[in-house]
């Protein structure tokens, strides 16, 4: 002390000390805190006396401190009057006691005498007063002992000895290490318990046979080998050594290679289940041994199939921890290069993984498929694809018939046209047709009668299919196509050297045709004669698709998508496919003027569609498909069917006068008059009967519609 000045270095020694001790347990002996050598020493003395007595610091400890939440509490004004009078007066009370030994003066306070608050515990009575003051002064920090709580909040942050923040990429490259060494233990348990366990007992007492135990496990002995004895300890001391190399890329770089060892061991993890819950069932030692290790402390109450399901969660772990470190990286990090790398190996690792397990998922799918089928034929290679199954609807070529279900499997390589069994006894499903993708053709059916339907069309057979919404269709539409596109590339990457004459047309005979269902027509589309039940039954070429006569395919030949036997094919087909020329009676006479193919007129018509003619009464009659053909405009021309090729009725349209009847009860009428006749015709809907108005009031008129006219296009409502 020098010029009558303390030092106030002793007070916040004592005001830091008890913030310390505040956070610390206490002395157990004593209810005193003492400040050592060491706190004199970071406060810039060299002793640990006090400056004015020369004695060492004694101060007793805050007793009956009330409650931080207490302190915090607003009090009401009167309180806070009485209190502030208080200390006041116990200030002044305090300051006069201890003027002699502050050297305060009866004129008022001299320069630090308020910092002069500490007194030596060794002295004279006289010395007690400056102790109170010390107390008193000490007393007044409760208000603020709610401030430590900073400390404690900040604890989490600081790491190490000097209260450094940790990296948040050592953070990512700790979970690592941790995980790491919970894995290893898990190897461990696997192989050197569950394995030599299992292996040993069916050494010894041959109660189930070694290869199961061993086909089981697979290579777990190799991948626990090297995680153990390699990867685990390398990352153990780089992480020692991290603060002089803060790397971890070029580790994993140099390991990731090793882990496409866990493609084996992920191929077998099925067929490793499988095993154990049959012989858990078949052997009661192998149950035994399974069920006692699962018992012990080691296995941490999880079952083996828990514990064998971690390798095949491993690398993609890996990756998510490399990904997150990689990110956590600063910029100009020189493990950022090594990282990224071993990234790249990791994904690759986990890429081999991801493939062994889609291997065994599509291997599953296709024994499954090969179950379900009864394991009958074999249909289920193990190079075939499942690329998509469900259930449709067939479409009926017999107009008796009613659509029936049925079931296909489409691989990458055929599809298989099955039928449910109503008793499904060994199998749910057989199967009618296998047909080959490569040669398939596949395209939507627009059908009023059958929405949402589409074709198959292959070397074998045609099929026509409905399904329950035009998604669906669309869906079986594109899996099929994207079947036959990688077929063909296929083809023609093994042809490289093989020229392929393009633009040649498909030949009759070399592919089934699309059948024309028996409702679509009325008469032979040959002879043009009428069908009856009885006297003239429809039949089918195979070789076109026509629905003809007997006498029209009474002709067989042998056809090339069908060599086994000879097929019925109508005259037509038949001279094509043999060059034989059959003289008939028929063919020399003349075509009639309503010998016109409906299908062909349709298809270039100004306007078609089914149309119900009504009777003097009004009530409805015929329903025709009716067609206005581009090159004969003038007439109307009725077919009893949309595939018939020959019109029931034609009637000419010059001079009649169209008439648009009003709407009523929901029934759509337009009507043609000429000189007394009248006849009314009913459409399906507003809309098509305005477009029939539309081209009738121009054709009455002998406005012909000319090649360019915006109504040149064909308008049709199936």
């Amino acid at each position: 002390m020098e010029g009558g000045t303390v030092s106030k270095k002793p007070v916040f020694q004592i005001i830091a000390q008890f913030e310390d001790q505040s956070v610390r347990p206490r002395d157990e002996e004593s209810d005193v805190i003492s400040f050592d050598q060491r706190a004199n020493e970071k406060a810039g003395r060299s002793t640990d006396s006090d400056p004015v007595s020369g004695n060492p610091f004694i101060v007793k400890p805050l007793k009956n401190l009330p409650p931080v939440k207490q302190l915090l509490q607003p009090q009401n004004s009167e309180d806070l009057s009485r209190k502030n009078k208080g200390r006041t007066e116990e200030g002044a009370a305090q300051r006069a006691a201890t003027a002699p030994y502050s050297g305060e003066k009866e004129g008022g306070p001299q320069p630090g005498s308020e910092i002069n608050e500490v007194q030596s515990a060794k002295g004279s009575p006289q010395q007690t007063p400056p102790v109170r003051r010390s107390l008193t002064y000490l007393s007044a920090l409760q208000a603020n002992i709610a401030s430590l709580t900073w400390r404690l909040q900040g604890a989490d942050h600081i790491t190490g000895e000097h209260g450094i923040q940790e990296p948040e990429e050592k953070k990512i490259i700790s979970e690592l290490l941790e995980t790491e060494r919970a894995y290893v233990n898990r190897l461990h348990l696997l192989d050197q318990v569950y394995y030599s366990e299992l292996l040993m007992e069916a050494q010894r007492k041959k109660t189930f046979p070694e290869d199961v135990v061993k086909l089981i496990f697979s290579n777990i002995s190799s991948i626990h080998q090297f995680h153990e004895l390699f990867f685990l300890p390398e990352i153990e001391q780089r992480l020692r050594g991290w603060v002089s190399n803060p790397r971890i890329g070029d580790i994993i770089q140099k390991m990731a290679p090793f882990l496409k060892m866990y493609t084996e061991y992920i191929k077998n993890f099925d067929k490793a289940m499988e095993l154990i819950t049959l012989w858990k069932e078949k052997c009661q030692p192998f149950q035994d041994i399974i069920m006692d290790i699962e018992k012990r402390e080691v296995s941490a109450s999880l079952s083996l199939g828990h514990h064998m399901l971690e390798p095949v969660q491993r690398i993609p772990r890996y990756e998510l921890l490399l990904k997150e470190y990689l990110n956590k990286l600063p910029p100009q990090s020189q493990d950022r290069a090594d990282t990224e790398k071993a990234l790249g190996l990791i994904s690759s690792a986990a890429k081999h993984s991801n493939a062994a397990i889609a291997e065994m998922e599509r291997l599953h799918r296709l024994w499954e498929v090969y179950k379900r089928l009864g394991m009958e034929e074999d249909f289920v290679d193990p190079s075939n694809e499942l690329i998509k199954e469900g259930s449709v609807q067939k479409i009926p070529f017999r107009r008796s018939s009613s659509t029936a279900e049925r079931y296909l499997f489409l691989f990458n390589n055929m599809l298989l046209y099955c039928v449910p069994k109503v008793i499904q006894v060994g199998s749910e499903y057989q199967v009618r047709l296998k047909m080959d993708v490569n040669g398939m053709k596949v395209k939507e059916l627009k059908d009023a009668e059958f929405p949402h339907a589409f074709l198959v069309s292959g070397k074998q057979r045609t099929l026509e299919l409905q399904t329950r919404s035009p998604e669906e269709a669309d869906s079986w539409i594109q899996a099929c196509q994207g079947a036959i596109n990688r077929n063909q590339k296929q083809i023609e990457s093994f042809k490289p050297g093989i020229q392929v004459m393009e633009g040649k047309p498909e030949e009759l005979g070399r592919r089934a045709p699309q059948w024309i269902r028996d409702n679509l027509v009325t008469m032979c589309m040959r002879c043009k004669e009428p069908f009856h039940s009885i006297t003239r039954r429809r039949h089918h070429c195979r070789a076109c698709g026509y629905v003809v006569c007997a006498k029209c395919s009474e002709h067989k030949a042998v056809l090339m998508y069908d060599p086994q036997r000879l097929n019925r094919v109508c005259l037509a087909c038949f001279t094509h496919l043999t060059g034989s020329v059959v003289n008939s009676a028929r063919d020399e006479r003349k075509r009639g003027i309503l010998e016109k193919d409906s299908a062909e007129v349709s298809g270039r018509s100004l306007v078609c569609s089914f149309l119900q003619v009504l009777d003097k009464s009004g009530k409805a009659g015929l329903r025709s498909w009716c067609v206005i053909p581009k090159d004969d405009p003038l007439v109307l021309y009725m077919f009893a069917a949309p595939q018939d090729v020959k019109a029931h009725t034609s009637m000419p349209l010059l001079g009649y006068r169209v008439k648009d009847v009003p709407a009523a009860d929901s029934r759509h009428l337009f009507q043609l008059a000429q000189s007394g006749q009248l006849y009314s015709f009913l459409a399906e809907s507003e809309e098509l009967k305005q477009s029939w108005i539309k081209v009738l009031t121009r054709v009455v008129t002998g406005n012909i519609f000319e090649a360019g006219d915006d109504d040149d296009s064909p308008e049709e409502m199936d």
